[in-house]
């Protein structure tokens, strides 16, 4: 297996009708590590588009890819980019929306059930539970509004404002998984806000 590379996916579907959308926060933040890493992300066979990167020089190699497949059957591009690439699923991170993470909310974690969220339940699927997810919060539908409409809408106007900035830090803790590991990311992106950052030997 290449120790080295790690696979890092944004969940979303595909095309511009959706490309807005509160579901498609996963490909916005790889279209960010993407941009800030210098890379463009091309037809893969795989059935996704994919670039490849450092993320610092001489650092670890790792793929961003965004699936071409609507959400529900991101298991399949998934899989064939693990395959193609030798790695397994303790190599990949799943940068996803999350509904019960309030908006503006940025929280990781490795393993466990894929919460009602179905991208990643299909990755599970195919490639066990044992991978990192980057969560991204959106928070829940206002009033009686039903969740699936909720996440294929557009963001608020409030949160258009503040989008950019949701999306920087979520780049921002992804990148820190690569170069840190996962617990010092935990420390840092699950703080309270305002609290200091953690010191010592990063690992």
């Amino acid at each position: 297996m290449a120790d080295d590379r790690w696979l890092v996916v944004g969940l979303g579907n595909p095309g511009p009708g959706y490309a807005g959308h509160r579901h498609n926060v996963g490909q916005m933040v790889v279209a960010e590590l993407a941009s800030r890493l210098g890379t463009t992300l091309k037809v893969h066979k795989a059935g996704a588009t994919v670039g490849e990167a450092r993320v610092r020089p001489g650092g670890d190699r790792i793929a961003l890819a965004v699936p071409s497949t609507f959400m529900n059957v991101s298991g399949r591009p998934v899989a064939a980019l693990l395959k193609f690439y030798s790695l397994d699923a303790s190599k990949l991170i799943v940068v996803h929306d999350e509904l019960d993470l309030p908006f503006d909310t940025v929280r990781l974690k490795t393993g466990g059930g894929p919460g009602g969220h179905n991208g990643v339940r299909d990755i599970i699927a195919v490639a066990g539970p044992d991978f990192v997810r980057v969560r991204v919060g959106i928070g829940r539908p206002p009033g009686r509004q039903d969740p699936a409409d909720y996440v294929l809408s557009p963001f608020a106007k409030a949160e258009r404002e503040a989008l950019p900035s949701l999306i920087s830090d979520a780049a921002d803790a992804t990148e820190q998984i690569l170069t840190d590991g996962l617990l010092a990311a935990q420390q840092r992106w699950h703080a309270p806000r305002g609290a200091p950052e953690p010191t010592g030997d990063k690992g």
